[in-house]
């Protein structure tokens, strides 16, 4: 279950572990916690109609990867708070779908690479945190959940991506051709084409001996 802030945020931080993960037969399900409705640019400069457009696209791209559970939220992009509301949405969310793993954002990482880190990020990440600890796994939290017929659910493991400190690579070199085929679907965020794989090309290659090799890294906890 990959729990994130906004369409594209799937693919632009694990798009090559979400392939892998549909490649080896495992369930991959998304829940973003807003609709991207402030991503606004000079070809779509509405955020009433961009929400629907970025839903969408988000829709498209996660098929690319072989994803075809995509849910939202209602919270407004930007304006994401770790407050008791949104932890227990993504509590809810996560005993629903009770999966064994949960992808989501560092909450640590501030800043990277000279660029500022959406506080949406962050923020997701601190709301999944504090979701599946303790409330998804204790049913003494949000006992309506019980009525509801939504027992306790342990999670197995949590990788934060784009993390501060990584403890863990995977080798995505097989699926990177596919991940940008995913990216290019959100056209109302990547701009020009040709400019934006040009860009992509710089990211995330790693030299492994004599060879290049594209990564995704992660803190991985085993729960």
């Amino acid at each position: 279950m990959v729990i994130l802030a906004h369409p594209d945020d799937p693919e632009f931080f694990l798009g090559g572990t979400i392939a892998e993960w549909v490649k080896q037969g495992h369930e991959v399900s998304y829940l973003l916690l807003t609709k991207g409705q402030r991503g606004v640019s000079p070809g779509y400069p509405d955020p009433v109609d961009l929400d629907k457009v970025r839903v969408r696209e988000q829709q498209n791209a996660a098929a690319k990867l072989g994803v075809n559970k995509v849910d939202f939220l209602d919270f407004q992009d930007g304006y994401l708070v770790a407050d008791i509301e949104a932890r227990k949405k993504v509590a809810r969310e996560i005993r629903k779908t009770r999966p064994d793993v949960v992808a989501t954002f560092d909450p640590l990482l501030i800043y990277q690479r000279g660029r500022i880190n959406h506080p949406d990020h962050r923020t997701a990440g601190q709301i999944v945190i504090d979701a599946i600890f303790p409330a998804v796994g204790n049913s003494a939290f949000f006992p309506e959940f019980l009525e509801e017929g939504l027992l306790a659910h342990q999670v197995e493991e949590l990788w934060l991506s784009v993390p501060v400190e990584a403890n863990f690579e995977l080798d995505v070199t097989q699926n990177w051709q596919l991940r940008l085929e995913a990216l290019l679907e959100h056209v109302s965020q990547v701009g020009e084409p040709a400019k934006f794989l040009e860009i992509m090309e710089t990211k995330r290659q790693t030299r492994w001996g004599e060879e290049m090799r594209y990564v995704e890294s992660f803190r991985r906890l085993i729960l």
